[in-house]
């Protein structure tokens, strides 16, 4: 890999690793936001910690961050698998803030950004599910969990059936990758769900 691109996927880390949960929380109400509610640095936590519109600035703040590192990737004639890797240095810096202690969120939403940019039609696929399963179930960590799961399997189906540009091997490697960091910090939710314990949204402090 040239240095180009290592700085690239480097550039793309840090990005991620801007938690506009924490900055936005903090500025509103100089409080760490990991210390409220369900300790998560991510726009549902954010919701119940200041309200609709700090959450709804945060969740565009960190699509966009997933956006960014892919585009820039594709703009400057990088490989396939070069922005797909920036996309998931983008979702890992989300998680595993370098500004922040590495103490950072779910990589949901920054997640959406990077599959909707990178395999648009099964990012957008999975967006529907994810709204729908909410929308039904009251559950986020369902729907992510579910949405993580469907991207990498949208996004080969799709491929297959030329619905969607062809993936490489190494292309559709880092989307499972990307959704298994996503799939692997709600593995405490994913418990929760089994044992009925997992609390819907807007009822309390848990995600």
């Amino acid at each position: 890999m040239s240095a180009r691109w290592a700085g690239l996927l480097a550039a793309s880390y840090l990005l991620g690793s801007v938690s506009f949960s924490l900055v936005v929380v903090w500025a509103l109400r100089r409080i760490d936001l990991r210390t409220l509610g369900s300790g998560n640095a991510g726009a549902t936590n954010v919701l119940r910690a200041s309200g609709r519109w700090p959450a709804l600035l945060v969740l565009l703040l960190d699509i966009g961050k997933g956006i960014v590192p892919v585009r820039v990737a594709q703009q400057l004639g990088a490989p396939a698998e070069v922005a797909a890797g920036a996309g998931l240095a983008a979702i890992v810096g989300h998680v595993f803030p370098v500004f922040f202690g590495f103490r950072g969120g779910k990589g949901v939403a920054t997640g959406s950004g990077v599959f909707l940019a990178l395999v648009p039609l099964a990012g957008a696929s999975a967006l529907l599910l994810f709204l729908a399963l909410v929308a039904v179930t009251r559950y986020v960590s369902l729907g992510s969990i579910a949405a993580a799961t469907a991207v990498p399997l949208l996004a080969a189906v799709y491929s297959r059936l030329g619905l969607a540009p062809p993936l490489t091997p190494a292309t559709l490697a880092l989307v499972v990758a990307a959704a298994m960091t996503v799939l692997f910090r709600h593995r405490a939710n994913l418990g929760r769900l089994r044992a009925g314990t997992e609390r819907r949204l807007g009822q309390g402090s848990r995600t």
